[in-house]
């Protein structure tokens, strides 16, 4: 199950708030933007409100497409915002993306610190941005009922869903609506879904239908939250929702479409994924075996996963297995005049996830590769060569977003991991009921999901095998909300087995 933390800004228990500043110090993040870089940041902004009261005349006024945000609930950098129609033939497709780079200076202040944060990092009560908020929580973002300069995407589909054509350029837009997925979702469920909405969903599915095909794969694994209310805190596994799902699919698509005009102008930055290893596969067959579900050889991958629901827990561990073969990914740089080309083996420069040509295009206020890929397709688009601003930052950008990803994650990890602490501290000896989602490739050791507290943590038997997809009783050990650790041991192995169905 994926590890989520929340933006969240209540503050946590002085206990809990020594240990997220612990991690930010030992990971080297820092909250506060240099004098130089916010000083550069908010006269931006107002170059920004004065330039959108007189845009530039090669700037398409799109004011007039009536776009709506979905994001979740209390978010304020909003990145993207859609629009979708039926056309005689299939589908029309705006989708409108925060447009970064006219606030940020080449070589500036507030690009070099950019460069050192790589993306905005998440964690329970806290929030360490990529941007300075006047500009990512300002005049950068989507807001509703406001003017905003943004890269206009146009996608033009076939009745399928198939892309026909794309084109990129900036743009004056305004959303009308700013939605949470469960604001999207009741929308749904109780029938006042508006066209755009219901087109969302419509498109969304075709999409998915197209993603199988190709043999790409959406795993909507549960995610773990870290919710802090004042002082008190808890743990909860939130289902993935359904518009999250089509919502997504419209992101995908756009990095595709991008991704094709990357790579037929040979210039521009993809994001990668090795196909899986074959041992890994057959390791997840295994896994499906003992965990009691069928899965014949003719059976794609992705196909097995439509047919798993994450509430059962065979089914929620074997998607727990089935997230191990997503590794490897990386970022490919194309530059035929630096001697780059793409690689003549498309598994090199494909995402395997998704089955074709991939690029991060979708999220400038939150991570640094995308200023980047939007700037480079807008220009293609126009007919313009590449800014040089591109071509020379293109140069060590994967080392970037890797490591401050990787750090990212680290930190959003620790904290969860601190919380589950926290939650369980004071109740040593207690016995709780959960599910095995993990053996670690060792007898006596596994990774197992309670579902009260919702906890995911290790779990050591010296005597009894732990079994995959097992239900058990484990106690509580030990807790160290410090370190952020908990350690149980199997209590009982409950029914001894793997939940079995479909």
């Amino acid at each position: 199950m994926t590890r989520h933390t929340m933006r969240l800004e209540p503050q946590p228990s002085p206990s809990l708030a020594d240990r997220f500043e612990a991690l930010r110090t030992e990971l080297g993040l820092e909250e506060q933007f240099p004098a130089d870089a916010l000083a550069e940041a908010e006269a931006a902004a107002e170059r920004v409100v004065a330039e959108l009261a007189s845009p530039p005349a090669d700037v398409l006024d799109a004011r007039d497409v009536e776009l709506v945000t979905i994001d979740p609930p209390g978010s304020m950098d909003l990145d993207q915002a859609v629009h979708i129609e039926r056309t005689d033939g299939g589908f029309r497709v705006r989708y409108a993306i925060a447009d970064v780079a006219q606030a940020v200076a080449p070589g500036g202040a507030l690009d070099r610190v950019t460069r050192e944060r790589g993306t905005t990092v998440y964690g329970p009560a806290t929030r360490i941005p990529l941007h300075p908020p006047v500009l990512s929580e300002g005049v950068l973002s989507l807001l509703p009922d406001v003017d905003r300069f943004a890269y206009l995407w146009d996608v033009l589909l076939d009745a399928r869903g198939e892309q026909v054509d794309a084109q990129v350029r900036r743009a004056v837009v305004r959303s009308r609506a700013r939605l949470s997925y469960a604001q999207a979702q009741a929308a749904f469920d109780d029938g006042s879904a508006s066209d755009v909405l219901l087109l969302l969903r419509e498109v969304g599915t075709l999409r998915l239908e197209r993603e199988r095909e190709r043999g790409g794969v959406s795993l909507d694994v549960p995610e773990q939250q870290a919710v802090v209310d004042g002082v008190d805190v808890h743990l909860e596994f939130r289902e993935v929702l359904p518009v999250e799902a089509w919502n997504a699919q419209i992101s995908l698509l756009t990095g595709m479409a991008a991704a094709r005009i990357m790579v037929g102008a040979g210039v521009g930055i993809l994001r990668t994924l090795p196909p899986a290893d074959p041992r890994d596969l057959a390791r997840l067959r295994r896994a499906a075996a003992a965990l009691g579900i069928e899965w014949p050889e003719a059976l794609a991958y992705a196909d097995l996963l439509d047919q798993l629901d994450a509430r059962t827990p065979a089914h929620a561990a074997f998607m727990n297995e089935a997230t191990s073969l997503f590794r490897g990914a990386d970022y490919l740089v194309l530059d035929g005049d630096a001697g780059q080309p793409l690689p003549a083996e498309p598994s090199e420069s494909q995402h395997a996830a998704i089955a074709a040509h991939y690029a991060h295009v979708t999220a400038p206020l939150r991570r640094l590769v995308d200023r980047y890929g939007l700037a480079a397709c807008a220009a293609v688009c126009a007919g313009e060569p590449v800014p040089a601003w591109v071509r020379e930052g293109l140069v060590g950008l994967p080392q970037i977003m890797s490591s401050t990803a990787q750090r990212a994650a680290a930190f959003e990890r620790g904290c969860v991991d601190a919380v589950e602490a926290a939650v369980l501290s004071g109740r040593e000896g207690e016995v709780f009921d959960g599910v095995v989602v993990d053996t670690n490739g060792s007898r006596g050791r596994g990774t197992v999901i309670i579902a009260e507290p919702a906890v995911r943590a290790k779990v050591s038997s010296p005597e009894a095998e732990i079994e995959l997809g097992a239900r058990v009783r484990v106690r509580l050990v030990s807790v160290d909300v410090a370190a952020g650790k908990v350690a149980f041991e199997l209590a009982e192995a409950g029914d001894g087995a793997p939940s079995r169905g479909r």
